[in-house]
Parts: C-alpha cells; sequence; structure tokens
C-alpha cells in the first residue's frame, strides 16, 4: 500500500473544497459523538484520522471518510456494554480486520449485499437517531432502545418547555430554510458553498449567547487526548466480542465501499475510479488508528463526500487537507467550540436521520420488487438491533432471491398442428410437479413441439421431462423439444456436460421479421400472415418481455446524459444495422443515417446543415474523438450515380442529395481498375469499386470542414473507414497507407509504432 503524493496543479480545486468539507465536518462529527454516547473528542479525533489516514492511503480519491451516523446504533450499544475504551480497542481491532480483508481482495464481495439491505438499514438508522436526538432537542435524555423512546415521546413533547427545546427547534429551521434561500444554488453566489450545517449550529450558538440561556454544551478536555488511556480489552464472551468486532469491521466497510461506488458515478474526467479493495486497506489503517487514539470507528461518508464534489474537488488533497482543517481548528478554537449547545447539535443529527429516510431510495427498491427487504431491514434495526435486522434483511433477499431463480413459466397451446408447450425461466427440481402437471394435459397421440426458453436444467428436472417424452412417445405420440438458449436437455441426453455456452441476448434478437416462425415468448401467431404494423407492435413486445428488462439498468444509467464513444455515419439501407456490426449498445454509437453515407463538402454549392450539425454536436458537445464512415456493398445510391442519375429522375429530392456524391464518382472516374490498391487485380465490378472509392471520399470530404481538419491534425480526431460486404456479413477496415479495406484483425496490436497511423486513421489530402 503506497501513499501517493498529491498533483500540486489540483491544489487550486482542492484547497476550497477541502474547507467546505471541513465546514461540513465539524458540526457533524460533534453530533455524532454526542449520539454515540462517546466523549466529544473522539468524533474531531475520527474527523481527523479519517481525512489524513483515509485520504491518503484509500483507494477513492474523492471520498472523504470520518465518523458516520449509520454506526452510531453500534458504538452507543458498544460504550453501554463494554465501556469507552474497550469501545477503542474494539475498533482498533476492527481496522486490523479490514486491513486482511482488503489485503484479501475482498472488497467486491461486499457489494454482493443486496442495496435494498443497505438502504433499509441506513433508514432504520435515521429512525432510531431521530427517536434517540428528538429527546435531547425537547431537553430530556434518550432512553436504551428506539421503542423506549418511542414510548416516553408523547411525555417528552407535553413536558418540554426549556430554552434547549427552542435552540433545538431554531437550529432545525435553519437547516431547513437554507437550501431554500433564493439564489443560493446559482455559480455565482457565494453561500453556494456554505453548507447548512454550519449557519445552523452559528445561529444556534449566537442564540444562546445573546440571549444568555443556560443550556447544556459541548465539553471539550484541554487536549485531545487529554485523559488517553491504553486500550482495555474488553470483558465479555468470546462470540460477543467476535461478533463486535465484525459487525464494525463489516458495516463500516459496507457503508465506505458503497460510498465509493456511487462517488466514482459522480467524479469529474480525469479523475481515475476507485480501487475497493485499496480504499478498504484505507478504511482499515484509519480505523486501526483511530481506534488507538481514543477515536470513533470510522466510514466513508456519503455527505461529505458529496460536498467534496459538488465543491470541485480533483484528487485526495481535499481530503487529507479537511483532516488537517480539523486539527487545527481542535487544537486552536477549543473555547469557540465549547459554546455550541448539545441541543443544537441533536437538532441537526434530526434532520440528517430524516435524510437517511430518502424516499428515492424507496422509489427505486420499489421498482426492483425488493421493498420486503427493505422494510423488513429498517423493521429489525429499530425493533431488534443493527446487526440482527441486517441480518434479517440478507435472510429474506436470499429468499426472494431464490423464489425468482425457481420462477418457471410453463404454457400449453393447442393448434390445428402440433401443439406447443413453452417453458421459460429456471428448470429445477421445485418446477417438476408443475412442468408434469401441465404436460399431463397434452392428449395422447399428438405431435408435441416443445419450447425450452430455460436458462438452467438440474438433472431432477430432465428425468422428469425425458422420461415423460419417452413414456408419451411409446404410445404413438411425437415429441420436438426446441432449445433455444442452451442446450440443457441435448446434452445430458449425449452425456456432453461439458459448460454450455450461453447466448448473451434474447433468442432472434438479430433475425429479419421474415425469418421468424412464431413469437414463442409472447403467443404471437404465425408472422407469415400479419400486417406490417402488427409485425411492427409484435417485434415491440417481444422486446418488452424478453429484452426491455435486460437493457432497463443501462437505460436508466443513461436517460439523463449520454457518453457515446463514436460518430458513426452509414447509409440508411435496411441491410446495414450499426448496433450488430460493432458489437454495441445503447450509448455506444452517436449514428448519422443517410442515403449513400455522404458527407457534403464544406464548400458545396447545395447548402445541407443536416450533417454539419450532427458532426458539430458529436464534436463539440459529446466530445466524440473518432469519426467513422460505413459503406456497404451493392448500395443503392451508387448505383444511381453510375446510371448518371437517368432512374431516379422522378425524385427530384433523392436527384439533389446524390449531387452530393459527384466527387466520389470523379475520383471513380479517375482511378481505372487494376490501378488503385483497393482493386490490384481488376477483379471487383464498378459498383464494388464506387462502393468503396464512396467511403474514402467521404473522409476527405470531412476534412473540408476547417475546424474539424484541425482537429483531426492535432491528433484530437481519429477518421476510420469501414466497409460491409453484404455477402458475406464481413465488414473490412480502411488501411489509409495502401489505400484499400483490408480484413479487420483478429485483436488489437500492442503498441503502434509512434508517427505511424493506424489501420482506419484518415490521412489529410490522400487525394
Amino acid at each position: 500500500m503506497t501513499i501517493r503524493t498529491p498533483d500540486v496543479s489540483n491544489l487550486r480545486c482542492d484547497l476550497p473544497a477541502s474547507f467546505v468539507v471541513f465546514l461540513v465536518a465539524i458540526p457533524l462529527s460533534l453530533g455524532i459523538a454526542v449520539a454515540s454516547g462517546a466523549p466529544l473528542a473522539a468524533g474531531l479525533i475520527a474527523a481527523i484520522v479519517g481525512g489524513i489516514i483515509a485520504g491518503a492511503v484509500g483507494g477513492s480519491p474523492l471520498m472523504v471518510s470520518g465518523p458516520a451516523a449509520g454506526l452510531t446504533i453500534i458504538v452507543a450499544s458498544l460504550v453501554q456494554t463494554y465501556g469507552w475504551r474497550a469501545t477503542c480497542a474494539i475498533t482498533f481491532l476492527a481496522g486490523l480486520l479490514q486491513l486482511a480483508l482488503g489485503a484479501g481482495k475482498v472488497a467486491r464481495t461486499a457489494l454482493a449485499v443486496s442495496p435494498a439491505v443497505v438502504h433499509g438499514m441506513l433508514a432504520g438508522v435515521g429512525v432510531v437517531l431521530i427517536l434517540a436526538q428528538i429527546h435531547v432537542v425537547l431537553g430530556g435524555s434518550p432512553q436504551h432502545s428506539a421503542v423506549a423512546n418511542l414510548q416516553e415521546l408523547p411525555g417528552q413533547l407535553v413536558g418540554s418547555h426549556s430554552h434547549a427545546v427552542m435552540i433545538g427547534v431554531l437550529t432545525v429551521a435553519v437547516l431547513l430554510a437554507w437550501d431554500r434561500l433564493p439564489g443560493r444554488t446559482s455559480d455565482g453566489n457565494v453561500l453556494r458553498w456554505v453548507p447548512a450545517p454550519l449557519p445552523a449550529v452559528v445561529v444556534a450558538t449566537l442564540a444562546a449567547w445573546w440571549l444568555g440561556w443556560d443550556v447544556p454544551r459541548v465539553d471539550l478536555p484541554d487536549s485531545l487526548l487529554d485523559g488517553w488511556q491504553p486500550l482495555a480489552l474488553p470483558e465479555g464472551t468470546l462470540p460477543g466480542l467476535v461478533g463486535a468486532v465484525v459487525s464494525v469491521a463489516v458495516v463500516a466497510g459496507v457503508e465506505s465501499l458503497l460510498c465509493s461506488v456511487a462517488i466514482d458515478r459522480r467524479r469529474p474526467e480525469g479523475v481515475p475510479s476507485s480501487d475497493l479493495d485499496r480504499e478498504l486497506m484505507g478504511q482499515g489503517a484509519a480505523n486501526t488508528v483511530s481506534g488507538l487514539l481514543g477515536g470513533l470507528p470510522i466510514a466513508g461518508v456519503m455527505v461529505r463526500s458529496t460536498a467534496n464534489v459538488e465543491a470541485g474537488a480533483r484528487s485526495r488533497a481535499s481530503a487529507v487537507l479537511h483532516g488537517g482543517w480539523v486539527l487545527v481548528l481542535a487544537l486552536l478554537c477549543g473555547p469557540v467550540i465549547e459554546l455550541v449547545p448539545l441541543s443544537a447539535l441533536a437538532g441537526l443529527l434530526v434532520v440528517m436521520g430524516v435524510k437517511m429516510l430518502d424516499t428515492t431510495r424507496l422509489r427505486d427498491v420499489r421498482h426492483h420488487r425488493e421493498a420486503p427487504i427493505y422494510f423488513i431491514t429498517l423493521a429489525g434495526v429499530v425493533l431488534l438491533g443493527l446487526g440482527e435486522g441486517v441480518l434479517l434483511g440478507i435472510g429474506v433477499a436470499a429468499w426472494l432471491a431464490l423464489r425468482r431463480l425457481a420462477r418457471l413459466s410453463v404454457e400449453v397451446e393447442e393448434g390445428p398442428g402440433p401443439w406447443h408447450v413453452v417453458v421459460t425461466g429456471s428448470l429445477t427440481f421445485l418446477a417438476v410437479p408443475r412442468l408434469l402437471r401441465v404436460l399431463q394435459q397434452v392428449p395422447p397421440g399428438k405431435t408435441v413441439d416443445v419450447d425450452l426458453h430455460v436458462d438452467f436444467m438440474d438433472h431432477a428436472a430432465f428425468e422428469a421431462l425425458h422420461d415423460w417424452r419417452v413414456a408419451y412417445q411409446r404410445l404413438g405420440g411425437r415429441v420436438d423439444i426446441d432449445e433455444t438458449h442452451e442446450s440443457w436437455y441435448e446434452r445430458a441426453v449425449t452425456g456432453e456436460m461439458s459448460p454450455a455456452r450461453k447466448s448473451p441476448l434474447p433468442v432472434r434478437w438479430w433475425a429479419p421479421w421474415a425469418n421468424r416462425r412464431r413469437q414463442v415468448s409472447t403467443n404471437e401467431p404465425d408472422a407469415s400472415g400479419m400486417s406490417p404494423s402488427d409485425l411492427l407492435l409484435a417485434g415491440v413486445r417481444e422486446y418488452h418481455d424478453s429484452t426491455a428488462r435486460l437493457v432497463r439498468p443501462i437505460m436508466a444509467e443513461l436517460a439523463f446524459q449520454q457518453t457515446p464513444e463514436h460518430l458513426f455515419i452509414t447509409c440508411v439501407d435496411s441491410r446495414v444495422v450499426p448496433n450488430i456490426i460493432t458489437a454495441s449498445g445503447p450509448g455506444d454509437l452517436f449514428i448519422l443515417r443517410n442515403v449513400g453515407n455522404l458527407v457534403p463538402r464544406f464548400d458545396s454549392r447545395l447548402h445541407d446543415d443536416s450533417v454539419a450539425a450532427t458532426i458539430e454536436y458529436a464534436t463539440n458537445v459529446l466530445n466524440i474523438n473518432t469519426i467513422t464512415v460505413c459503406g456497404h456493398s451493392n448500395c443503392g445510391a451508387m448505383a444511381g450515380l453510375l446510371a448518371g442519375g437517368s432512374e431516379i429522375e422522378h425524385l427530384p429530392g433523392l436527384s439533389r442529395w446524390l449531387r452530393h456524391g459527384n466527387h466520389s464518382l470523379a475520383r471513380f472516374l479517375d482511378t481505372p481498375p487494376g490501378e488503385s490498391g483497393e482493386d490490384p487485380d481488376g477483379e471487383l465490378s464498378p459498383l464494388s469499386r464506387l462502393c468503396r472509392i464512396n467511403v474514402m471520399q467521404q473522409l476527405d470530404n470531412l476534412l473540408t470542414y476547417p475546424w474539424l481538419r484541425r482537429r483531426v491534425e492535432a491528433g484530437k480526431v481519429e477518421l476510420t473507414g469501414l466497409f460491409l460486404e453484404l455477402e458475406t456479413a464481413q465488414v473490412h477496415i480502411l488501411d489509409p497507407t495502401a489505400g484499400r479495406f483490408v480484413t479487420v484483425p483478429s485483436q488489437v496490436p500492442d503498441q503502434a509504432e509512434e508517427g505511424t497511423p493506424g489501420p482506419g486513421t484518415a490521412v489529410p489530402d490522400r487525394h
């Protein structure tokens, strides 16, 4: 594990960002210490260590670590059970465990925990935090459990009229009103960088001081390490101690890793992604030091990390500097911190608890049908405790996963010809009774087509299906089994049980409608008797049934922003499907299609802005750095050019458009057969030669745009030529040096020679 020196050039962004995070961290760290029943200095120590140690050696450049609200229940329980010194020892041991887990490269396994469990856990912690701290806001003391706090709340509400109540209410009011100030979120407003917790605590503190109210306040020791004593070994049963260490290590680790993943999605361009194993080791190092110095357990904190990103941080230096600011404040400004009323910190924690009940997360889990996991985890945390609630949520998630794995659809379709039995899902021993019950509905002596759309078939299911088939055929019937995804049945019959090759996309996704005998997944009739509009709707229904669920997570992520890698210019020909020939998916290609894949020249007399507008948007807004022109064989547009336009005289719009291909035609006429690199032997037909030459010419036409040519010459944009040979379904790439299309290499070369353009890179003024 190495410590990387921050890039000095980023300090102009990281320095102000670190101060914003520091302003957020101070009140939160003190409030979490109060809620945990720990010394107030423990919150500051954890903020300092989390910023400096975890920030310097962790694997997430922009994440900020410190005392986390999600650990308050665990810490409060440990303090009550073992005492504070023993809790510090548990934090120390949890840090060592995290170091071992990080060294063992197991960080990603923590992400296997269902997000519904994590969000339910955080919501449960929020409820417990609210019920506990609202008593402090009302001038009382929290009880030993959430249920007891709820039972005592009515009496507390009736009998609380102290100044502490007014301070807590004032804090909550400022927190809620701050983000609603007019213009605060605009870029030019200086208040945009002031986090709400700071003015809330400052206003409450000034109000208590100005009015002379005698309310409980923060009580710091003379020094952060004042009264420090060596760690004490907890007294208790070994299983209980092991459980405490594991719970702190796992909960803090999982919360940190999930926070790291979430911040990765928001990181600006140029910031590297997180190394989760290194991050877990960084958290372990921080917890080890924090436990040794008498600080709270440390985890990655979403509130501080989000503030760090929004404030413009560019590297880990921001997190490290924020820890330094906390250290300076703790050493030099202790008397100022001691003016803060405890009820103000409690009000801050109440609002934080409300924010942990994130309704957007609830909508997400409901969308994925995981709401039971969320609510059961929440209830378990509130009623039973954090560890018990999480284990309960994991158990429910596992049970639901098993139910989904065992889900099976078996349908019988009676027709004038063969009977059809459609089996969809996972065919396991759990589904055997249902499968046999449906198969028994088929009368004897029929021809039966069994369509297996299964992603798994165990031995019990195979034996049941095979025995039924043998018995049915013995009575005079006929059974044909068709497997569309994997050959589970066939491999079991033949005894070839090598791993099956999985089809990553739904069956027939690439085949034209005319090749589909019938719509198995949607129970549509034969395609041969359907109108074009019926075929279209049948295709949409098949997409909804078999493909939409697979691409929904991708589309949801792309819904508000697209970041394609390439601008792909190709013909409108229905036989050319860019996503098939490039094996690309949603969000990969920014596609421009027109007749003949033509690019009008910059100085063309025939004015056309559609192509130029697409290129401008792709390069200037989407920052695409690769433009591909893809032609194809037997192109109708090129055939029209060869015929001199006589065949399309009755189509005035098309005739005008094809004038943009005159440069391709002139280049074709200037290059006799056998004299070009593309056709050295003169074996290609005139149409085949023109289709290839047209791609080369369109690449040259792109270079007539001055702003694009400058980018190409500066190496910021690469131009590539592709050619699809329809007869063989093969794609060829343009080698600009040889002036011909070559076979796409089976793998990308390790490193092209510096200064030498690779295949597909357009060279200016090639013709």
